[in-house]
């Protein structure tokens, strides 16, 4: 039975999710590897595989549930890869022999198939003394062109993916030029880029304040004003020497104007991370992964999995459409316990990111099809009504998928970091229905997190091309470049889905109703708004890009990134179309190749 009703989604199965051995086909159809897939995660069932396997298969079958792109490549298979997307690496020691240990570790992690984060605010600020080797310290940035070199010597070998993330403390003495560093051509493209917004921050930048610029003393004696802050790898506050005060708001409008002209850096508030953390009782976080979705402690990991919403919908674009919640429901539970197999069936490049991953379990379970859900709903995607319900379909993945979380650790035991007290006072677990919060409390829960949203370019291509993740349906009909099998790039064109199944019901000539906008109908405030609705049932994070006009004035899209801290978010990055970067999905890739952590791709 032919499932692909597009051939770029065709195309898009036998270049990066078909399973070879060398010039061997394993996979004949999708029904292959969708059983290869369900067969390998129903592997920890014990006697009951079978059953599970067929249970698995069944929500992968007509594209309804997305695993991650590392799961529909590399489970089942012989291939020596990781089924987990998103990791954040160790910290890095402020030593020569620390920073190249840990550029191994991003190497042999980025071989299996992992995206990494890092957090790079251990490093000495340029120009800092290495009294050891009589010299100064060039800077994290510096060092974060290493990483870049070795990201696209691992790419050249033909390692699946190369995706990477930098975030750097927004009080580090090299903060401005971390901000700045993508306006040369050509450096860092395989980096995200993500300053951690602290909320003193913020409050300066409101009152107009000085802000210092600190790093901490090891040893030495001060000659300057001395502050204490937390810095990573000390639980206590350590004494940081005041290197420089500059204005708060002289910053933060740097930090506007890079994203502004450059695309980046993306920001991190990361005391909302922190406080928001449902194991902020035993871990500190200062990195995200890859796309910022799953912020992470150190040597953590998560795997990822989609529900595709616009599977659910029944009886589409009339006055009865409606999403079948049942379905969903049901859907989330077999999705819980088939990502929750991955801890079992699973390799992790590094020793430390599997004792880490395994003692919080987290999985990252969010939503793609959102946008052409909402068409097919008859909801405008920028209005209230389309928020709302939105809002609605993610809290039902949450609480589903808690539930579903607490009766597997009945079944099969809490994750090992549980400590139900401080777990049930964590603030996003205190706004869950009571039933789930007294199920945690007698039973335990078998993942610490749960839900995520993740950019899913190439799985929502895969699934007939719906819209991805929460965004809005970028263009009915327009010109995409992809990567065969081979290497060679070729030119498709792609129809929406939604669009299609439209014209598929009324013809050609009918117009498409109010329902359908793209995303330059919907203004920033309207995405915010989407994402916030979203946020408030997510306790991982959301990986969305506000998109915003060419024509936006800085102080309008400055003040895209301040409504994102009113409004809770856990971090935010805003595209405005740009001669550094293009459009972000570029009729024409860039000469230079599309970067390997563009938005045009599934999570890392």
């Amino acid at each position: 039975m032919e499932m692909f009703r597009s051939e770029v989604s065709r195309r898009i199965w036998d270049s990066k999710y078909r399973y070879r051995q060398g010039e061997r086909i394993v996979d004949a159809t999708i029904q292959d590897t969708w059983r290869r897939v369900a067969v390998a995660l129903a592997g920890p069932e014990g006697n009951e595989r079978q059953a599970w396997a067929e249970r698995f298969q069944g929500i992968l079958e007509d594209f309804r549930f997305l695993p991650g792109g590392r799961i529909l490549a590399g489970a089942g298979t012989r291939h020596e890869v990781t089924l987990f997307n998103c990791f954040v690496m160790g910290l890095i020691d402020d030593s020569l022999d620390g920073i190249f240990e840990a550029l191994k570790e991003g190497a042999l992690t980025m071989q299996q198939g992992g995206g990494v984060g890092y957090d790079f605010s251990t490093l000495r600020p340029a120009g800092a003394p290495a009294k050891r080797v009589g010299a100064v310290a060039s800077g994290p940035v510096s060092f974060m062109k290493i990483w870049d070199a070795m990201c696209a010597t691992i790419l050249s070998t033909g390692a699946r993916r190369g995706a990477m993330m930098a975030t750097l403390r927004c009080d580090h003495p090299d903060i401005l030029a971390f901000v700045e560093a993508k306006r040369e051509p050509g450096v860092l493209r395989h980096f995200n880029l993500s300053v951690q917004v602290s909320d003193d921050f913020m409050a300066a930048v409101a009152n107009d304040a000085d802000w210092p610029l600190v790093f901490p003393l090891e040893g030495e004696s001060a000659d300057r004003e001395v502050v204490f802050r937390r810095w990573p790898g000390r639980e206590e506050a350590r004494p940081c020497q005041v290197m420089e005060r500059i204005p708060a708001r002289k910053l933060w409008r740097r930090i506007a104007r890079a994203a502004y002209d450059c695309a980046e850096p993306g920001v991190v508030f990361i005391d909302t991370v922190n406080r928001a953390n449902n194991l902020a009782y035993c871990e500190h976080i200062s990195a995200t992964n890859p796309c910022g979705e799953i912020p992470l402690p150190p040597y953590g990991a998560c795997d990822l999995g989609s529900v595709n919403l616009a599977r659910f919908v029944m009886a589409p674009f009339s006055a009865q459409a409606a999403l079948d919640w049942e379905g969903v429901k049901e859907t989330v539970k077999t999705a819980v316990r088939m990502l929750d197999n991955a801890y079992e069936v699973s390799a992790f490049p590094l020793p430390r990111q599997g004792e880490a991953a395994r003692a919080s379990r987290r999985l990252g379970l969010g939503i793609t099809g959102l946008a052409d859900a909402l068409a097919m709903l008859n909801l405008p995607y920028d209005g209230d009504e389309a928020v709302r319900w939105a809002g609605r379909a993610m809290e039902t993945i949450c609480h589903s998928a808690y539930r579903s979380a607490i009766e597997l650790a009945k079944e099969k035991g809490a994750f090992p970091a549980f400590e139900a007290a401080p777990y049930l006072a964590s603030p996003f677990v205190q706004r869950l229905p009571s039933d789930i919060r007294e199920g945690i409390a007698r039973h335990g829960i078998r993942n610490s997190h749960l839900a995520a949203i993740a950019p899913t370019g190439t799985i929502s291509l895969l699934a007939d091309n719906v819209s991805s993740g929460l965004e809005p349906i970028f263009r009915f009909r327009y010109q995409r470049h992809i990567r065969d099998s081979d290497g060679s790039l070729d030119t498709v064109e792609v129809t929406d889905y939604a669009c299609r199944l439209f014209r598929e019901l009324h013809g050609e000539a009918t117009p498409l109703p109010a329902s359908f906008v793209t995303v330059a109908d919907v203004a920033p405030g309207a995405q915010l708004a989407m994402q916030a609705a979203l946020q408030a049932h997510v306790d991982n994070a959301i990986s969305k890009t506000i998109q915003i006009s060419a024509a936006c004035n800085f102080e309008d899209f400055v003040g895209v990134y301040e409504q994102a801290y009113r409004l809770g978010l856990k971090g935010c990055t805003a595209f405005r179309p740009n001669p550094v970067t293009g459009e972000v999905l570029s009729p024409v890739p860039p000469a230079e190749g599309r970067q390997c952590c563009s938005l045009d791709r599934e999570a890392d």
